[in-house]
């Protein structure tokens, strides 16, 4: 059976152009899956800082607890000579016969109830870390101001506790420490605790700085 079929001359032929090539529909670009953060997570550096502030402020409360009750108990009572009879008398050493160390009480425990409070605030801004600027800001002006308070009950209460063991022959003070060697035992510890609290305060005062520091703009 013969084909139907013209043939097409060959000068009828279109070819196509050489320099025209098929088009290539580009490839879509997925953006990468977004990582999500848990709820309720804080970021890395934000918690590392808000961690490191609830210890701080614990270890406050704690050596402010134990200093003020050391010197609260520094009683000692020893009989002295008197120049009457019965020429020994009974004479008992507080720490609220000088007004350093009720200084030194007060300021501590001003210090140890401030501990507790920011504690509670900065465990609260470990929680909700979109608040933790906020609070920081508000605690580094009082942790400088409780870092006077405190250092300069501690170098007050220092001060004294050096007269009573080296007293001062110029001005006719005795070395009390010979005889009421318990009570300056418990003030010594108590001085050193506080001491201890002031670092503490310091280590708090530049850490505040520091995490505020990291939110300004560069």
């Amino acid at each position: 059976m013969a084909s139907t079929e013209t043939p097409v001359p060959e000068a009828e032929k279109v070819a196509a152009p050489p320099h025209e090539a098929p088009a290539v529909k580009p490839e879509k670009v997925e953006p990468p899956p977004e990582v999500k953060t848990p709820a309720g997570a804080p970021p890395p550096r934000i918690g590392y800082f808000a961690l490191a502030d609830v210890v701080l402020r614990f270890l406050l409360f704690a050596s402010a607890l134990v200093a003020v009750v050391v010197m609260v108990t520094s009683k000692q009572t020893e009989r002295v000579p008197i120049p009457f009879p019965p020429f020994l008398a009974p004479v008992s050493a507080k720490f609220n016969h000088s007004p350093a160390f009720v200084y030194f009480v007060a300021a501590l425990s001003v210090a140890g109830l401030y501990s507790i409070i920011t504690t509670l605030l900065s465990f609260y801004a470990l929680l909700k870390p979109g608040c933790y600027p906020t609070v920081l800001s508000h605690f580094v002006i009082f942790d400088v101001l409780l870092l006077g308070i405190v250092a300069s009950a501690t170098g007050t209460a220092g001060g004294v506790a050096y007269i009573g063991i080296k007293g001062n022959s110029h001005v006719g003070w005795r070395k009390v420490c010979k005889m009421y060697d318990e009570f300056c035992r418990h003030i010594g510890a108590s001085i050193a605790v506080s001491l201890f609290g002031s670092i503490v305060l310091v280590l708090l005062v530049l850490l505040s700085i520091y995490s505020l520091s990291k939110k300004i703009p560069k």
